[in-house]
């Protein structure tokens, strides 16, 4: 399975008020792995800048004078998505200005919808941990995983941050080595186990708080994996 964890940075909030994109970042998981394969593209906006969006992300026009425009990126960037699952947090923003750019091209561009299937990792994240703080800084404080660099919004930085968060909140990263490692540890385990006594194990039983939690992140997975969470099968 194929994915791609997008994010964006825009001149402001509303496509709709004709806000454009000036980022895109975009991370590759390829079956539950982080691969090396990075998308960015900085963009000539070609319109002015709300100051607010400046402080969110540090970018100005100055700095993107001498980018190409949309138009001349959308072919590349298409290309990379195609055919893969989106997983964006907050979906509805970043492809709202997807579609926006599309439309500017001409009809015959369609709709990230005719490209790729979308994934939105706030949405689960609303679901798993309901009532809590779910913006990408918390999620990152949540399952420990280090954004002391993220000192401002860069979309390249935002997505390798959410690919990570997004592994976590749905099982973990998936790698060979560790599938190597428990093969290895499985041989030597049966060269060398000997024959024991009784053990005396200590049992301790989950509070309902907790039992509620565990139903809770395996919901999460199930949909995360399209119905295949292993630890909710008979």
């Amino acid at each position: 399975m194929r994915q791609i964890v997008l994010d964006t940075e825009t001149t402001g909030l509303e496509a709709s008020q004709g806000h454009r994109i000036i980022e895109i970042g975009c991370v590759e998981i390829v079956n539950r792995r982080i691969t090396e394969r990075r998308y960015q593209q900085f963009i000539n906006p070609q319109r002015e800048m709300d100051a607010g969006a400046v402080a969110v992300h540090g970018i100005t026009l100055e700095d993107l004078a001498d980018r190409p425009p949309f138009a001349e990126i959308a072919m590349e960037f298409l290309e990379f998505i195609r055919g893969a699952e989106l997983v964006i947090h907050n979906a509805s923003f970043d492809v709202g200005f997807i579609d926006m750019e599309l439309s500017l091209l001409g009809a015959a561009w369609g709709r990230t919808a005719d490209y790729c299937t979308v994934f939105d990792t706030l949405q689960l994240a609303r679901e798993m941990h309901p009532g809590q703080r779910n913006s990408l800084d918390a999620l990152c404080r949540r399952y420990e995983i280090n954004n002391a660099h993220r000192e401002r919004h860069g979309a390249l930085l935002d997505a390798e941050l959410l690919a990570e968060v997004y592994l976590a909140m749905t099982g973990g990263q998936a790698t060979l080595e560790l599938d190597a490692g428990r093969q290895r540890s499985a041989g030597r385990a049966s060269r060398t186990a000997q024959p024991r006594g009784p053990v005396s194990l200590t049992v301790v039983a989950p509070s309902p708080e907790e039992l509620e939690a565990h139903q809770r992140a395996l919901a999460g997975v199930e949909k995360a994996s399209r119905g295949a969470c292993l630890w909710l099968k008979p």
